[in-house]
C-alpha cells in the first residue's frame, strides 16, 4: 500500500463526517475504547489538555501547543479538520505526520481484524494518539471535534480542559438552546481535573458550575479574570497591553481573538499552577509565531493587500459575530465569495452578512455542500445580490476581476470553501 491508496481507504472506506456530515456521525464511546485498546492504549502514555468549544478551539489549541513547543516541551496537537493536506490532523512540534507512518498505522489495522466499525475520525484520532506515544511527546493538546460528551477524543484524561464558548452549530447533534449545547461541551470536564470556560453567562454559566461541582473539578471563567488592559489593532496582528506575561504581540488578528487571549492566558496560568514551566518569552513566542510553529491556517488569513484577499473559516451564527464587524471595517467594496455545507441553519448567518457586498455564490467540492444556485436563491430572498459559480476557483477568478485594488475579497462561510481556495493556491 502506498500514500495514496491509503488515504483512499481512509476516505472511502470509512463514514467520514467532514464529507458526508450526519449520516458518518457516531455518537458514543464504545468504539474509540475498543479500538485504542487494540492499539495498547497510546492515549494513556503522556499528559495531555482538551479543548472544546463551538468556536475558537482550533485557534486556542494552536496557541496553547505553541506556547508548550516555545517553552520547550516536545508537543503532539491533534486537531480536524483538516484544509489541505489530511496529516495537518497530527501534527508534533509543528510537524505533521510522516506519509509512510499513516500507511505503517492503515496497514496494521487492515491486519488487525478489529471487530467494529469505526468511523474515519474514530480511527484517525487513534492513529493520532499512537503517533504521539511513539514520538514520546511531552504532552499533546487534543481538539474535540463535534460536542464533546459523546465525542471520539473525551476517552482521554487530560490534566487540563478548556472550554472557549458555547454557541449554536449541530444543533441536529446537540440540541437546540445554549444550555443543551452546553450540556454537551460539558461532558468532557472530568473529577479533579481543572477546566477553563472561555465565554459564559447566565443559564450556560450555570450547566458550567453544576457540572464542575459534581465532578469536583475547579473552574475558573476567563470572563471574569482581566488578562489584558487593552489592545491595538495593527497590521502585523493585535498588541495585548499589560498581560501577566508582558505586551503580546498576537498573530491572530481576528476580533474573536479577544475572547481568545483571554482564555489562553487563563489556562497557561492553569497550567502553571499544575507545574508547568511556562515562561513569559515561550508565551510571547507562541502567541506571535503560532502560524509558523503549528500550521496553522484560516482564521481571518490575509493573503493579499491589493485587493486586500482574505479568508476565515467561521462557519457559524457565533462566528460571523466576528467576522461581519470586521467586514464592516475592511476597505472598499467588498466581494464574498461564499459557500456553505448543506445541514447548516444559514438563515441567520445571512442575515449578518454585507447588503451593500457583491457576492459570488459557491459550492466547495465536498458531498455536504449546499448547491450554489439554492444559496443564491436563498440569499436573494434576504436581499443578497450576486453570481453562483459551481467551484471555489471560479467563484474567486470572477471575484478578482471584478474588484479594484482598493476593495476586500473575502473568501468564506465554509471550512471546506476555505480548504478548495487554499489547495488552489497551493496547486497555482
Amino acid at each position: 500500500m502506498n500514500y495514496d491508496e491509503a488515504i483512499d481507504y481512509l476516505y472511502t472506506r470509512l463514514p467520514m463526517f467532514q464529507r458526508m456530515g450526519a449520516p458518518a456521525y457516531k455518537p458514543g464511546l464504545d468504539t474509540s475504547l475498543n479500538l485504542a485498546r487494540a492499539f495498547g492504549d497510546p492515549h494513556r502514555h503522556y499528559p495531555s489538555i482538551h479543548v472544546a468549544g463551538t468556536n475558537g478551539k482550533g485557534s486556542t489549541a494552536h496557541t496553547l501547543a505553541a506556547i508548550l513547543q516555545s517553552a520547550g516541551y516536545k508537543v503532539g496537537l491533534y486537531t480536524s479538520p483538516h484544509l489541505v493536506d489530511f496529516r495537518e490532523r497530527m501534527r508534533v512540534d509543528g510537524a505533521m505526520i510522516p506519509r509512510e507512518r499513516v500507511v505503517d498505522f492503515v496497514e496494521r489495522y487492515k491486519a488487525l481484524g478489529f471487530d467494529g466499525a469505526p468511523s474515519f475520525f474514530e480511527l484517525t484520532m487513534v492513529m493520532a494518539f499512537e503517533y504521539f506515544a511513539a514520538e514520546h511527546v511531552d504532552i499533546a493538546v487534543i481538539e474535540v471535534g463535534l460536542g464533546g460528551r459523546l465525542d471520539s477524543t473525551n476517552i482521554i484524561s487530560p490534566d487540563l480542559c478548556v472550554i472557549t464558548n458555547i454557541s449554536f452549530d449541530h444543533t441536529q447533534f446537540l440540541g437546540d438552546t445554549l444550555p443543551q449545547i452546553a450540556a454537551e461541551k460539558a461532558g468532557i470536564i472530568k473529577p479533579g481535573v481543572p477546566v477553563v470556560i472561555g465565554e459564559s453567562e447566565g443559564d450556560v454559566r450555570r450547566v458550567f458550575a453544576e457540572k464542575a461541582a459534581t465532578e469536583g473539578a475547579p473552574i475558573r471563567y476567563a470572563d471574569d479574570e482581566k488578562r489584558y488592559a487593552s489592545f491595538d489593532m495593527t497590521p502585523q496582528g493585535i498588541i495585548y497591553h499589560d498581560t501577566p506575561c508582558g505586551e503580546l504581540l498576537g498573530a491572530l488578528s481576528g476580533e474573536c481573538q479577544l475572547k481568545n487571549t483571554s482564555t489562553i492566558l487563563t489556562a497557561v496560568d492553569a497550567l502553571r499552577s499544575l507545574g508547568r514551566d511556562l515562561p513569559d518569552e515561550a508565551v510571547r513566542r507562541g502567541f506571535a509565531e503560532v502560524c509558523s510553529l503549528t500550521g496553522l491556517a484560516g482564521r481571518w488569513m490575509k493573503i493579499s493587500s491589493h485587493p486586500m484577499v482574505v479568508c476565515d473559516t467561521g462557519h457559524n451564527v457565533g462566528g460571523w459575530q466576528y467576522i461581519a464587524p470586521q467586514l464592516d471595517a475592511a476597505p472598499g467594496r467588498k466581494h464574498l465569495v461564499i459557500g456553505f455545507v448543506n445541514d447548516k441553519d444559514i438563515d441567520h448567518i445571512l442575515d449578518m452578512m454585507p447588503r451593500d457586498a457583491r457576492y459570488y455564490f459557491t459550492q466547495a467540492s465536498v458531498q455536504r455542500a449546499l448547491p450554489s444556485a439554492e444559496l443564491a436563491a436563498k440569499a436573494k430572498e434576504k436581499g443578497l445580490h450576486g453570481e453562483a459559480f459551481d467551484s471555489v476557483d471560479g467563484a474567486f477568478a470572477a471575484a478578482m476581476e471584478d474588484a479594484s485594488s482598493g476593495d476586500t475579497v473575502f473568501i468564506g462561510g465554509s471550512t471546506f470553501v476555505v480548504a478548495d481556495f487554499l489547495a488552489s493556491r497551493d496547486k497555482a
